[in-house]
């Protein structure tokens, strides 16, 4: 198993009946959340039910702070389903019963005192027009018991003495996967720690690419052929093996945990939309690693308004080609990739989503020395503060020629609909991501802070620094249980585009927050860019502007929210 179980709590802090106690929280908590929605739909609702487009973007605040309940709702509802799991299973251990139980305390208080959307923005109660629902919330039996109870000095402490022993495992908790799962977790992290870790800050500070003979490791290991069927050359796995594999490869650096996401975006675009050829010619490529993809979507001044796409693609006059003509930024990884997936507009006509199509663009792998070889394609790199490993350029196409053959299931104006049908997998691998991330920065915190002396004792002693690394490990229970659900609906082929965006949502407020304190036990030494901790932050900061920006994230779950989604 990844994390720790035990069967003895006689001399632990631990609320008798927890599980039960948690699951009758959740319940409470659920009709607290209809009663926000109601709330929420009065005010941003139009007559015949539709969510109102004017007045989302006019109360922001308000239906932004619904998605967060929403997603700590979620979060919880899945936390104690996987605590029950292991009760019945007998896995589950002192470890996990403190690191629940403080999880709930906290956010529990959150939501009756204020639930953070970002740093200065909190949503309350009384915005929500929630003050009788919320004292009724606390006066609940099992959310006040977990609200004073649950998070006390007597059991953060108990917690903290747990967590040193946490580091000889690849989870503190565990995690509740299955052997298959358990087996491929061990098999990614001794390769994150053997071949990535020690080289990730080097790589890191000298802005260097990853080395191919790693990227040819990671292919051999089956990374960009995971989810891929077997008889396209790949594993045939589902997308929680995904969320395993992205963890442990972020865990290391988030660079690797993000080479696989080229693939995997662009092998979900060909199964989904591609022709019987296309996939024929591209997957089993894809899966072996011989060809390296990229996702070239975003332009200046679009972000995340993708119906708005200025590039265009004109089919040549004897048809056998496209060129495509326009600028796009942010492009990760372009100067290495073989074939890129492209979003141009062939019908010029349009101005919204229903004139996109989706291209598969042969390029010449480049170099530092020659960048972009192929003819009507040059680029500039940005420099980033992290993120780092694969680099990020702007591109200019100028008659740019691609076949006609690699429009993307032989018909014009299905890239937009080809592109959303992936969102889900991509959100929850960007989660994924922010696990890895956060795991790594609690390890990191919580090895520093055994190891730094002062006034005669190691740090970790204090409990401004142990409550820390508590409150690290407690999150990640609920984001790495979030996320995990969504990759199982995934898997069972069911709508989750709403708990893929409430896991891409919170997992990187997690990140961020893990990065920070992490951080700050560093002291001094955290803000020097040596330690390794100056790059987790840099790179913590990105996963809440990727994949969807957090507002833009909080803003899908609220429309799916008012849509009646679940």
């Amino acid at each position: 198993m990844d994390g720790a179980a035990g069967d003895t709590l006689d001399t632990s802090p631990v609320l008798t009946g927890l599980v039960s106690t948690m699951a009758d929280a959740v319940s409470a908590l659920e009709t607290y959340v209809e009663a926000a929605t109601r709330v929420a739909s009065a005010r941003l609702k139009m007559p015949d039910g539709r969510p109102d487009r004017e007045a989302l973007e006019r109360e922001q605040h308000l239906a932004h702070g619904l998605s967060w309940i929403a997603t700590y709702l979620e979060a919880l509802r899945q936390s104690a389903e996987w605590a029950a799991r292991l009760e019945a299973e007998g896995k589950f251990g002192e470890i996990e019963a403190l690191l629940s139980q403080i999880l709930f305390s906290e956010y529990f208080a959150q939501l009756v005192g204020g639930v953070p959307m970002n740093q200065g923005e909190t949503i309350r109660p009384h915005e929500l027009g929630l003050l009788a629902e919320t004292d009724a919330l606390f006066a609940h039996p099992a959310v006040n018991r977990l609200i004073t109870e649950g998070k006390t000095p007597a059991s953060m402490a108990a917690a903290a003495r747990l967590l040193p022993d946490s580091l000889s495992r690849n989870t503190v908790e565990e995690t509740g996967l299955d052997e298959t799962m358990s087996m491929v977790r061990e098999q990614f992290a001794k390769f994150s720690s053997d071949r990535i870790k020690p080289h990730a800050h080097g790589w890191h500070m000298r802005n260097d690419y990853i080395p191919m003979d790693v990227v040819s490791e990671m292919a051999e290991l089956g990374v960009f052929g995971l989810t891929i069927p077997e008889a396209f050359g790949g594993f045939g796995m589902g997308k929680i093996a995904m969320c395993v594999v992205s963890e442990e490869l972020s865990r290391g650096y988030i660079g690797t945990g993000s080479l696989g996401t080229r693939s995997e975006i662009a092998a979900e675009l060909i199964l989904i939309g591609g022709t019987d050829e296309q996939k024929q010619k591209w997957l089993p490529l894809i899966a072996s690693g011989e060809i390296l993809p990229t996702a070239v979507f975003t332009e200046p001044n679009t972000g995340s308004d993708l119906g708005s796409l200025r590039t265009r693609a004109v089919k040549t006059e004897d048809g056998s080609e496209y060129a495509i003509t326009g600028n796009k930024t942010w492009i990760t990884h372009p100067v290495r990739a073989d074939m890129m997936t492209v979003l141009a507009r062939t019908d010029p006509s349009t101005n919204n989503f229903s004139g996109l199509s989706m291209f598969l663009a042969e390029k010449p792998r480049g170099d530092d020395a020659n960048p972009f070889p192929a003819q009507g394609m040059t680029g500039g790199e940005i420099e980033v503060i992290g993120y780092r490993g694969m680099k990020e350029y702007e591109i200019g196409f100028d008659d740019f020629r691609v076949k006609s053959e690699n429009l993307l299931g032989g018909v014009e104006g299905q890239g937009f609909k080809q592109l959303m049908a992936t969102f889900e997998s991509a959100r929850i691998q960007t989660a994924a991501r922010g696990i890895g991330v956060a795991q790594n920065a609690f390890e990191i915190g919580l090895q520093y802070a055994l190891d730094r002396n002062q006034f005669g004792h190691p740090i970790f002693s204090f409990p401004r620094v142990s409550n820390k690394l508590v409150m690290m490990a407690a999150e990640l229970i609920a984001v790495r249980q979030l996320t995990y659900f969504s990759a199982r609906q995934k898997d069972a082929d069911k709508r989750c585009d709403l708990e893929a965006g409430m896991a891409k949502l919170l997992a990187a407020r997690v990140a961020w927050a893990a990065a920070d304190n992490a951080l700050q036990i560093h002291g001094g030494n955290g803000f020097a860019v040596e330690y390794p901790i100056s790059r987790l932050l840099a790179d913590a900061r990105i996963l809440n502007i990727f994949e969807g920006a957090g507002e833009v994230q909080a803003m899908v779950i609220a429309r799916r929210l008012l849509e009646g989604g679940n």
